[in-house]
């Protein structure tokens, strides 16, 4: 029987199951979908050529930082230039967009982790969003390397140990299951032997324990729905095509894998959208 949902498009939810397998939701406005039952499926998304604002609600002619309209991308914090360089934080210059926001989602504890997508790198995430962060950039590993007591402290951790191995993913290796051969928890011993001086140094200006190492823990395996990966990527992109349709094949981070091309669902946060399958 086909199924036809329509509503604004968010980022998926994720949970990993006993076995460590995502399970992903499909959220269609205030319709939950349970997307891996639909792998191997045909599927459709169309644009109904509207975006509103993920914060006010307002019309907008483009997604601004993932699902803003302009005016809320200029004065929320959450859409400020620190959220992607966290060291570059000016709460205590006292010009920060909204003190009280900041307060509670930056001045929190945060893990700077390493994780294996494509090839390894080092990252930075809220404690409350572990596993979710490392299933939203597609890990298959991740390793928690240490306990940082704000963003701006992770962020500056982060800076010196991404001078020895990237922060960034390689997207299209990711989504073509694409791995390197690298055990973590050599990688973060040899990581912790080279970066010392750099953190002695940060924990001395911000004390002992702002950040601390993470000793005993495993890498967290992480498996994803996909039947079959992409050999090479094609991406839809809803400002040019209205259309996405075919079979789906997996799901991986935020991505659709269908047989006619991948979509970044994250991408079109607030686009109002049909479902069908």
């Amino acid at each position: 029987m086909t199924q036809t949902i329509s509503g604004h498009l968010s980022k998926m939810p994720v949970e990993l199951d006993g076995d460590n397998l995502v399970r992903y939701t499909l959220n269609i406005g205030d319709n939950p979908i349970a997307l891996n039952d639909f792998i191997g499926k045909s599927i459709s998304l169309r644009f109904l050529g509207a975006i509103n604002c993920l914060h006010c609600g307002r019309k907008s002619n483009k997604s601004f930082s993932q699902g803003y309209c302009y005016p809320c991308f200029k004065k929320l914090p959450q859409c400020d230039l620190c959220m992607m360089s966290p060291e570059r934080c000016h709460y205590e210059a006292g010009t920060c967009r909204d003190p009280a926001w900041g307060e509670s989602f930056c001045m929190s504890d945060h893990i700077v982790y390493l994780a294996k997508s494509s090839n390894p790198k080092v990252g930075i995430t809220r404690i409350t969003q572990v596993p979710i962060r490392w299933i939203d950039q597609g890990a298959v590993e991740a390793l928690p390397l240490f306990r940082v007591a704000t963003r701006q402290q992770s962020g500056l951790l982060e800076d010196r140990l991404r001078q020895h191995v990237a922060d960034r993913t390689n997207w299209r290796a990711m989504l073509k299951g694409e791995v390197a051969d690298v055990e973590l928890p050599q990688l973060a011993e040899k990581l912790k032997t080279l970066c010392a001086d750099d953190i002695l140094t940060l924990q001395e200006q911000f004390g002992v324990h702002a950040i601390t190492p993470i000793d005993g823990v495993s890498v967290q395996p992480i498996h994803y729905p996909v039947l079959e990966y992409p050999s090479k990527i094609k991406t839809f992109n809803f400002d040019k095509t209205e259309l996405v349709e075919g079979t789906l094949m997996g799901i991986k981070g935020q991505y659709l894998l269908l047989d006619t091309g991948v979509i970044n669902i994250r991408k079109f946060t607030s686009y109002q959208v049909a479902f069908t399958a």
